[in-house]
């Protein structure tokens, strides 16, 4: 890195003391910069850097909360607001025990850049809880969502910051939330949170969004190389909401996804996902992918190693950061996988991302890959402040476009910076420059 970057981040490290996946995610946008800062040095002027690492407002906060026999628990809230010189802070909330300040910045500070690709005018923040919603009751769920809001209530709005859903956090956490905050501020306020029931503001496609982008980028990819997913094997980690819906677009495109996983392992489905048997499994009971196994015949479960292991042709990681590393990508490249696009946020390492880079295989990253949820968000926005809804046809060609926008923006940006192809170095430069301009724009705030 160039000497006025390394200088940043050395200061990110002794600021940001035991946040590792904060340091990793602004060591690597930071590390795709010096091309941009060379080529464009006002960007290094004024701090501008110094500021664009450090979020505009950091929120921790006490959540109290009583389970069905009476006890009394307390988990940590935090609300990051990471920069807002696009518009309204925008990012989900994640329900999780792995949840701490550095997890949450790292992902506030990945938002910044992936809503800027979306050219949708929204800022970048993130929040959460380590409360863990699984094995808890609905009840439970209800009275932890209320205390959370109770406090985070004052904190965002419309125009203010616009939280959504991440890990953790899906359409019976986001009601819950959505009734305390309406019962608080006596408005209903419809554009507060995004990933609402249809029947009370929410936008078709937004369910299916991160996982259809995820394909849909993925696509555009190939498209470079004259090729389509048609006839291609995929493997796709996690078994949410992003992993079920990139297995839905990817089987309507025409490849075949063969895994899928949780906790408790992965698995291997050789003739193709059954998409209805894993939506019963996981949307309607709940349940684990063992529960799948039990009821699939030919698929099987395996309880050691990573989907990685399994010969593809893509490779869609759609879990959780840091889930493919170093030796789960040279088993990639070794079985002849050729693409690789990011659902999840961070899930390869950097040791990961390097041997994805060196090998010269289509990668994108996380911040460009996924961004159809958010997008689809700034769409449910637009349609809540209109006070009008879309139907799926509609909702799911402006989620193509956009899709489409930032995988030629990623493009072009690689190409003005030299390293054609390079989609980490296209993305971050892209995300990066539309936001610094108008920071510049808005002079030192």
């Amino acid at each position: 890195m160039q000497d006025v970057v390394e200088k940043v981040y050395e200061q990110v490290v002794a600021r940001n003391r035991g946040e590792a996946e904060f340091h990793q995610a602004v060591r690597e946008v930071l590390e795709s910069l010096d091309p941009v800062i060379a080529k464009h040095p006002h960007y290094a002027e004024d701090a501008l850097l110094e500021r664009i690492v450090e979020p505009e407002r950091q929120i921790m906060f006490r959540v109290p909360w009583v389970d069905d026999a009476g006890a009394v628990h307390v988990n940590r809230g935090f609300r990051i607001e990471f920069n807002s010189a696009l518009g309204p802070y925008k990012g989900g909330l994640r329900f999780h025990p792995s949840v701490n300040a550095g997890i949450i910045k790292f992902l506030g500070f990945e938002q910044i850049f992936k809503n800027s690709l979306t050219n949708q005018g929204i800022g970048g923040g993130k929040g959460g809880s380590d409360f863990d919603p699984h094995g808890k009751s609905d009840a439970e769920v209800m009275r932890f969502c209320q205390s959370f809001m109770t406090e985070l209530s004052r904190h965002i709005g419309p125009s203010t910051d616009v939280p959504a859903g991440d890990i953790g956090v899906g359409g019976r956490e986001i009601g819950y939330l959505f009734g305390q905050y309406k019962r608080l501020r006596n408005s209903y306020d419809a554009g507060v949170l995004t990933g609402k029931g249809l029947a009370w503001g929410g936008s078709l496609v937004r369910t299916e969004a991160t996982g259809y982008g995820t394909v849909l980028f993925a696509q555009s990819m190939l498209a470079t190389k004259g090729q389509t997913l048609e006839g291609k094997k995929v493997a796709v980690s996690g078994s949410g909401n992003v992993a079920i819906y990139a297995i839905e677009k990817a089987q309507q495109l025409g490849a075949t996804p063969i895994t899928f996983s949780d906790s408790s392992g992965y698995v291997v489905d050789e003739a193709g996902v059954d998409l209805d048997l894993l939506k019963q499994v996981k949307e309607v009971e709940r349940g684990r992918v063992a529960d799948y196994v039990s009821r699939r015949p030919g698929s099987r479960l395996v309880t050691e190693g990573r989907p990685w292991d399994v010969p593809v042709d893509v490779a869609l990681p759609c879990a959780t950061q840091n889930e493919l590393d170093g030796d789960d990508a040279a088993t990639l490249l070794r079985q002849g996988c050729a693409v690789v696009a990011e659902g999840a946020n961070m899930p390869s390492t950097p040791e990961a991302v390097e041997a994805f880079l060196g090998a010269g295989i289509l990668y994108a990253p996380g911040k460009a890959a996924n961004a159809g949820g958010v997008a689809t968000s700034a769409l449910e926005m637009e349609q809540n402040a209109g006070r009008t809804r879309w139907d799926f046809a509609t909702a799911e060609e402006k989620l193509t476009a956009i899709m489409a926008d930032i995988h030629d923006s990623c493009v072009a940006a690689a190409e003005e910076y030299g390293r054609p192809g390079d989609y980490v170095l296209g993305a971050n430069a892209a995300g990066f420059t539309r936001v610094a301009d108008v920071m510049i724009a808005h002079g030192i705030v």
